[in-house]
This record gives C-alpha cells, structure tokens and sequence, in this order.
C-alpha cells in the first residue's frame, strides 16, 4: 500500500503540469488580455478628455509601437508559449505566483487574504453537509417508504433542484431585507473590530447564517440519498442476515456491519470536496458580498487577471489531486478490505 501511495504522489508532477500547461496555453491565446485591456482603458481616457494622442496611428491606437514592445515584455508576452510557461513554472517551485494585472500586488497576498473567508465557509459547508446527510440518510434508510421518509424527500429534493445561488436570494430578500434579522450581506459587521471575543463570534455566525444555509441547501442531498440507498443495499445484504441469525439484534447488526461499509461511497467523495472548499460558489460569494476565492477567480476571468486565474488554478488543483489520494486513505480506513497494489 506504501508504494501504491508514492506512485500516486509522483503522479501528481505530471498530472499538475498537464492541467496547468493547457489553462497557460489558454490564457495566451484568448483575446481580451491585460495589454488590450490597458488599450482600451488609455482609448476611455482620450474620448473622455476629448484629445487626440499624438503617437496615434489613425487606426485609434492611443499607444505607440515601443510601449506595446514594452508591455508586452513587462507581461511576458515577448517569448513563446512554452518558454513563458517554463519561466511561470520555474517561478511556482519558488513560491512565486505572480502579480496581478488588475490589483498590480502579489498574487499570494490577493490569495491569502481571501483564504480564511473561503476556508470558513467552506468548511462549515462540509461539516454541516456531513453532519446532516448522515443522520438523515440513515433515518430514510431505516424508515424506508414511511411518512418521515416521504416528507424529507420531498425536502431533499426541493433543495437540490433549486440552485444555491436561488435559495441565496430568497433567504436574502425574506429574512435580510424584509424582516431584517440577518444582515444584507458581508462576512462581519463594520465594528467588528470594536467588539469583544464573544461578541466577535457572535458577528460570524449572525453573518453565516443565510450563506451557510444557501450553501449547505444544494450540496446535502446527493450525500443524504447516497447514504440511504448504499445502507438498504447493504440492509438486504446476506451478510446482515448472518450477523442476524448468529444473535446479533437487527440495531446491533446495522451499527457493527451495515453502517460501516455504507459509509464507504462517502469516503471516495470526502477527498474530493476538499478543492471545492476553497472554490465555494461565486454566486452565493457576490449575493452576500463574501469577498472569498470565488468571487476573486470569477472576476479576475472578467477582467483577463491571468496571473490571479492562474494563481488559484495552481491551489485548486493540487488540493483535488491531494484530496484523490485522502479519498483512497478514507476507503482503505472504513473497509479494511480494500488492497492498493
């Protein structure tokens, strides 16, 4: 099992290159990038002042041919593809992202600053979820096709066919706006910084409750009726029989076999939710004006803010390629069955 995990570690080099080598490639070949940006922002300027640049070429170019030459060295747009992504690989190994077009700071900085937000929700969605589909699926299993059954079904499924970002504006209109006790949005209060501990906390989760509840709305019911259906598969096993038939009661036989091996499917899912942790919804992060990592990717896309759009894919990437070997971990955890070879 050792070897099997070092191979899966030394995959992740070529895996990460791969997906890197192609969003680079990308980002060199679509239109719309920081120096047609900058074009565009100098032409704004010009009709807004009503002057005519001199240097212009009669074609409505506000900047000469030298400062073009001069930008695009300044944003690497000089060499070829491969040797810019060479020289933006070489600089990730040192921990260097980049600077950004649009902020003109540290990649790295924009990141970290946005991270904690990012981690928070994202990993009280994850709680949450978890805590919740469980139970829940479990419950469903054991009173399968009963009233409590139907009705969180009924539940479930309206849950996961309204989007989050939906579920996001109703709270936001019902409990924000027109009852008013919730905040309109944001991660803390303006005074945050004037309260005490206890009340800093306090602040957080007055602020959590509408986002939490809009992100948890979408992302619990493929857990829930994951988790229902492996255990009544599981339930109608002939192994819970035995168990069954050698004494054990039927709670005795779920919670020692059954409950163990239907946690397995959720097992292989647990490491791959750990990159959607930081990438949460950009959605539900602009409704609440949450300034995380998704609404920084989103609009730094917008804005052709490459080095930002690169800088999170680099994060995003190594944590979903990490969380494919946790995934592995979890199973061999909760089925010691499982060989890795």
């Amino acid at each position: 099992m050792t070897a099997y995990f070092i191979r899966r570690l030394l995959l992740i080099v070529p895996t990460f290159v791969g997906v890197t080598i192609i969003a680079f490639v990308v980002t060199r070949l679509v239109p719309g990038g920081p120096i047609e940006r900058m074009i565009q922002q100098a032409r704004q300027v010009q009709s807004e002042g009503g002057r005519v640049n001199s240097r212009d070429t009669g074609q409505g170019m506000p900047l000469s041919e030298e400062q073009l030459q001069e930008l695009r060295a300044f944003y690497g747009f000089d060499k070829p593809v491969l040797i810019s992504y060479g020289i933006w690989l070489a600089n990730i190994v040192t921990l260097d992202l980049g600077m950004s077009t649009r902020y003109y700071e540290p990649v790295w900085v924009l990141i970290r600053e946005r991270l904690p937000i990012s981690l928070y929700y994202g990993v009280m969605t994850s709680l949450i979820s978890y805590l919740v589909c469980i139970p829940l699926g479990i419950q469903k299993a054991l009173k399968h096709k009963t009233w409590s059954d139907n009705l969180s079904s009924v539940v479930v499924f309206t849950g996961y066919a309204i989007p989050g970002y939906v579920v996001g504006i109703i709270l936001l209109v019902i409990f924000a706006a027109h009852c008013a006790w919730f905040p309109l949005g944001s991660f803390v209060s303006m005074d945050f910084a004037d309260k005490t501990t206890a009340g800093k906390i306090i602040d957080i989760i007055h602020h959590s409750v509408l986002p939490l509840t809009a992100y948890v709305a979408g992302s619990f019911a493929v857990m829930t009726f994951l988790m229902k259906n492996s255990l009544l598969e599981n339930l109608a096993a002939d192994y819970i029989r035995t168990a069954m038939a050698k004494g054990l009661t039927f709670r005795q036989a779920v919670i020692k076999h059954a409950l163990r091996n239907s946690l397995i499917p959720l097992a292989t899912h647990f490491g791959n939710n750990i990159s959607l942790v930081l990438a949460g919804s950009f959605l539900i992060e602009k409704i609440f004006n949450i300034d995380g990592i998704g609404l920084l990717g989103y609009e730094s896309i917008i804005e052709r803010d490459y080095p930002v759009v690169l800088g999170i894919l680099v994060i995003t990437s190594l944590l979903f390629l990490v969380g494919n070997i946790l995934s592995d971990i979890c199973v061999a955890l909760v089925d010691p069955r499982v060989q890795f070879h």
